[in-house]
């Protein structure tokens, strides 16, 4: 099983190392693509000398940012083209603890799709507040209610994703980022009728770097899962 981890960055020089490391230690037999945004603080030019000393990390570099989701087109489609079989999505921030990935690609091998999910039985967020947790938890019952999802944690970005999934899903067309993207991307599976598998995790909020979370972000994915309920019974929601 050939296994690409796709890691986006943007301004994530003090982290990125760490990560890197982190990522050959819990799955050393996995390939490594950062896929970095122009990022001005010289986080891609770091991932290129690590490159060389860890091996098996490429660095794909673009102009400007444009988004996690954009960030994650590009990266699953450059691993399709050279036949990767799973695709695994991580944040460089620490958020997602390296350590889990092994968990996560045992259970890639009965499920299309495998999401790290804070809200299932064993997930914790230790860090975040009640205020916080019931808001995160609450919209994301309501992406699930609204859209049929059957998924406790469709926000999730620490994910693994079966080739033939990306395929059937038809990833390239997913319009939304942030977390937008991650709902729209459950979404499709579901859709797809793929077998989806939620394993508890424990999110922990970065120490080092800014985060890029907004009220934009946030916004972005209720206005349009609010649009995609409302065109379901038309079938024109995001397939």
């Amino acid at each position: 099983m050939r296994t690409l981890v796709v890691l986006p960055t943007y301004n994530e020089i003090l982290n990125v190392e760490s990560m890197l490391r982190a990522l050959r230690n819990a799955v050393p037999s996995a390939d490594v693509l950062v896929v970095d945004d122009g990022s001005p603080d010289g986080t891609a030019k770091k991932a290129i000398e690590l490159a060389e000393e860890l091996g098996s990390v490429e660095v794909l570099q673009r102009s400007e940012k444009s988004g996690l989701g954009g960030a994650y087109r590009a990266g699953f489609s450059w691993g399709l083209e050279r036949g990767y079989d799973h695709f695994v999505e991580i944040d460089c921030d620490f958020s997602h603890d390296p350590a889990a990935l092994p968990t996560l690609l045992d259970a890639a091998g009965n499920h299309d799709v495998v999401i790290g999910s804070r809200y299932v039985k064993g997930g914790h967020i230790p860090q975040w507040t009640f205020l916080r947790r019931f808001i995160s938890r609450g919209g994301n019952q309501y992406a699930s209610i609204m859209l049929g999802l059957k998924v406790a944690d469709s926000t999730a970005g620490f994910r693994v994703y079966s080739k033939s999934a990306l395929e059937k899903m038809d990833f390239a067309t997913v319009s939304a980022n942030g977390y937008g993207f991650q709902i729209e991307m459950t979404y499709r599976a579901r859709r797809a009728g793929l077998s989806i598998i939620e394993v508890p995790i424990s999110f922990t909020d970065r120490e080092l770097g800014e985060s890029k979370m907004s009220g934009a972000i946030v916004g972005e994915a209720l206005v349009l899962v609010t649009q995609w309920a409302l065109l379901r019974p038309f079938g024109r929601a995001p397939r």
